[in-house]
């Protein structure tokens, strides 16, 4: 079984990428950014953009038919990794009781520089 969900971005048909993909009982989800309709959300906030984007992908997840239960990987991607407080909060406020393996790294930048933070998660659907 292999299910596709879509953010609706524009970019998904000429990159060729989906919000998530599911294959079987595996689910993951691609590299999420801070938006919100297209449009960058918490300006200079690491925090309110890192729980941003982890709640998308969970919702991406509940689409492919998962839960955040069934999450066993996160990567937390910062502009600045002096800021990782911020964002470590946001990833404990949901998942403190679940535990799932995570990384945390420093790029260059992303596509939009007010992105401060880019998730991906990996799920196994039990």
């Amino acid at each position: 079984m292999r299910k596709i969900v879509s953010s609706g971005s524009h970019l998904e048909e000429p990159i060729g990428f989906s919000r998530a993909c599911r294959i079987d009982n595996f689910i993951s989800v691609s590299g999420t950014a801070p938006l919100d309709n297209g449009k960058t959300v918490h300006i200079g906030d690491v925090y309110s953009q890192t729980k941003h984007c982890l709640e998308l992908s969970i919702l991406a997840i509940k689409e492919a038919g998962g839960s955040i239960r069934d999450v066993i990987r996160t990567r937390i991607m910062l502009t600045d990794i002096s800021r990782w407080k911020e964002a470590a909060q946001a990833h404990g406020e949901l998942f403190s009781t679940i535990k799932p393996a995570c990384t945390f790294v420093e790029v260059s930048r992303f596509i939009d520089q007010q992105w401060l933070v880019e998730t991906e998660v990996d799920c196994v659907v039990t």
